[in-house]
């Protein structure tokens, strides 16, 4: 334990030093100079200072001030040597903190006493730090533990899926990748990109309640197909909803909003604009890109130049511009995920 030893006289500082050595693990360091002093404060820690209240340059008042105001210092244990007729400065030292004082002539015997004391309180305050530091750490693995399995859900659900769906699962990857790459250049933070690349293969995930005779059907769907087909945003919003999981909630909303337009002519509540959910526009702007540069039994893969260009046309209509915009920020970076998880060669 560090005990830093302020006070202008070297004899006082001789005879404080030689008092402190025989309390065991006790290292004594002298100061002759306050401000020396707290300059050294400021990149390192003590475990109790003594300080003398009469000083040429800055009274031990002016000191313990301004100690406290240093990072982290609030709580180290602070000893002020004075006068016995000195009440007045005591009152007003317990006004700035200070914790505990010594008469002088200082007596040898209440000396290593008081600091012993105190050093036995920081002891324990160091102590609780390091279980409150070992606790935040506990706290943020089980949380990451808890974010891990959720992730594990989204994926084996969204697999599920895509066991109905004759979409692949590297649309999957592909629309959750250009979804974070959209995010992160509409300037998103990193958790919030995050959040919505592992909640974006869920967007489909309500086609789990189309028949096969409409969801699998190779042709043009009539009316009364497109109606029941449109019912998978609701349903999909039906299974996610109700979870205290962010991603899940997050993963229900784009779920019901993916197909809403910027203009109000989408489904299924046919909200507008600033009405759909972020997460929604960004969602809806990723998957359309890859459903049309995506090869399915039904159509050929759009040329990447033509599916960029029906995006920036739909802008203000179909999409939000401003999602718009960020999606074709980074060309590169949309041409390197497309060509990253290519689709299986369908039989």
């Amino acid at each position: 334990m560090n005990v830093l030893i302020v006070d202008d006289d070297q004899t006082n500082l001789t005879l404080f030093s030689y008092m402190l050595k025989s309390i065991p693990d006790v290292t004594p360091i002298e100061a002759s100079d306050p401000i020396q002093a707290l300059e050294w404060c400021r990149t390192n820690e003590p475990d109790l200072v003594l300080i003398d209240y009469m000083m040429p340059e800055m009274d031990g008042l002016q000191f313990l001030q301004r100690f406290r105001a240093l990072p982290g210092k609030t709580l180290i244990p602070v000893i002020m040597a004075t006068a016995d007729i000195d009440t007045d400065v005591r009152y007003k030292a317990l006004q700035l903190s200070a914790n505990d004082f010594l008469t002088k002539p200082v007596d040898k015997t209440e000396l290593r006493a008081r600091v012993s004391n105190l050093l036995v309180l920081r002891k324990a305050q160091l102590q609780l730090a390091d279980r409150a530091s070992w606790l935040a750490e506990e706290i943020r693995k089980a949380s990451k533990e808890i974010v891990a399995r959720e992730r594990e859900a989204i994926h084996r659900l969204s697999r599920a899926a895509e066991y109905r769906d004759p979409e692949t699962g590297a649309h999957l990857l592909r629309m959750a990748d250009y979804s974070r790459l959209l995010a992160s250049n509409f300037g998103l933070d990193a958790a919030e990109q995050m959040l919505i690349q592992d909640a974006a293969p869920m967007h489909d995930i309500g086609k789990v309640g189309i028949p096969d005779s409409i969801l699998l059907k190779p042709g043009r769907l009539d009316d009364y197909e497109m109606t029941i087909m449109r019912t998978h945003s609701q349903i999909g919003a039906d299974i996610l909803k109700g979870s205290t999981s962010p991603l899940l909630q997050a993963a229900a909303a784009i779920a019901l909003t993916h197909h809403e337009k910027y203009d109000g002519s989408g489904y299924p509540c046919r909200l507008q604009g600033e009405q759909i959910p972020l997460h929604g526009r960004i969602i809806a702007v990723a998957d359309v890109f890859d459903a049309l540069t995506s090869a399915r039994p039904y159509k050929q893969a759009w040329e990447l130049d033509r599916a960029a260009a029906l995006i920036h046309d739909s802008a203000g209509s179909h999409f939000d511009p401003a999602c718009v915009d960020a999606f074709f920020k980074d060309w590169d970076a949309v041409l390197h995920i497309h060509s990253q998880h290519l689709d299986r060669e369908q039989p």
